[in-house]
């Protein structure tokens, strides 16, 4: 099981050397979010030199989304927002990086494994197939146009949302989407899930009870945490890429209300050097300074 994380921002976590078999060339990770009991994770991948590997099979479900850069997999070249994904046992074709790439890495259900194999490797069911996507040119679909989510009470779609679905398993529900909210959109209901959850947030931001999200920013929840009251950022709206074992369900909590207050003592206007209470954020690498300092922003 993975531990709740949130919210984390990637610029404060360690680097490590990738974790790829038979590879040529450097890279390096950071993890978001990582299973140590079968290796499943999530990660951030910096390609550091030209990098490739040959055709072969992971045993883990595998998923690249290019951040920057260029991927080719086979003979499909992806660049920005470019996706491939590979259940465990399919054959993935080789796969050669440009150097300076990043890319996000998801693996469910196993670790970096991966056997070199010809293309002659029987899927491991029919339905399962590789995947590859150049998302920047997929449209958005807005939520009343057939989304499973983002419902408000009345079972009405909340205004103001947008997908596209990148991968969806048709036996287990588990999905890959990308999400936009339009600047302003507001979902104020707190809801929870029957499913675990985790996004990166890829452009502009949003503030919700776990603190302030912008671009570089992770979580990985489990089921039944409640979260929401979902503000996107006024000018940018929000961008983030999801996902979640299961289809989604929107289990909602209306009229909550989690209150702090109290008389300050020795911080405040009379005390130079404090700073007042806020929400909560991504914790501060020592490394890197201050959330304050508008460099590190």
């Amino acid at each position: 099981m993975r531990p709740h994380v949130e919210l984390i921002d990637d610029r404060d976590l360690i680097t490590h050397i990738a974790e790829f078999q038979h590879a040529t060339g450097a890279a390096e990770q950071r993890n978001l979010s990582y299973d140590e009991e079968n290796g499943s994770a999530s990660l951030r991948v910096a390609f550091t030199s030209e990098w490739s590997r040959p055709g072969g099979v992971h045993v883990a479900d595998t998923e690249w989304f290019v951040l920057s850069g260029q991927v080719r997999i086979g003979d499909t070249v992806l660049g920005s927002e470019g996706y491939w994904t590979a259940p465990a046992g399919v054959w993935t074709p080789s796969v050669s990086v440009a150097a300076g790439t990043e890319i996000l890495l998801f693996r469910e259900g196993g670790d970096w494994h991966f056997d070199r194999a010809d293309a002659d490797r029987d899927f491991v069911r029919p339905d399962q197939r590789l995947i590859t996507l150049d998302s920047a040119t997929m449209p958005w679909i807005d939520v009343k146009d057939g989304s499973p989510m983002r419902f408000d009470l009345g079972g009405t779609p909340v205004p103001g949302l947008y997908i596209k679905l990148l991968h969806r398993d048709e036996k287990t529900g588990f999905y890959t989407r990308l999400i936009k909210a339009k600047p302003g959109w507001r979902e104020v209901p707190l809801a929870h899930h029957p499913c675990s959850e985790e996004a990166y947030c890829l452009d502009g931001g949003f503030e919700y009870n776990f603190g302030r999200m912008w671009p570089g920013t992770y979580f990985w929840r489990p089921a039944f945490i409640r979260h929401g009251d979902f503000t996107a950022d006024a000018e940018h709206g929000c961008t983030w890429i999801i996902r979640s074992d299961a289809d989604l369900v929107d289990w909602y909590t209306t009229e909550a209300r989690v209150v702090m207050s109290g008389t300050a003592t020795n911080w405040g206007e009379n005390y130079p050097g404090t700073l007042p209470p806020r929400l909560i954020e991504p914790v501060r690498s020592r490394s890197i300074g201050a959330w304050g300092d508008p460099a590190n922003q």
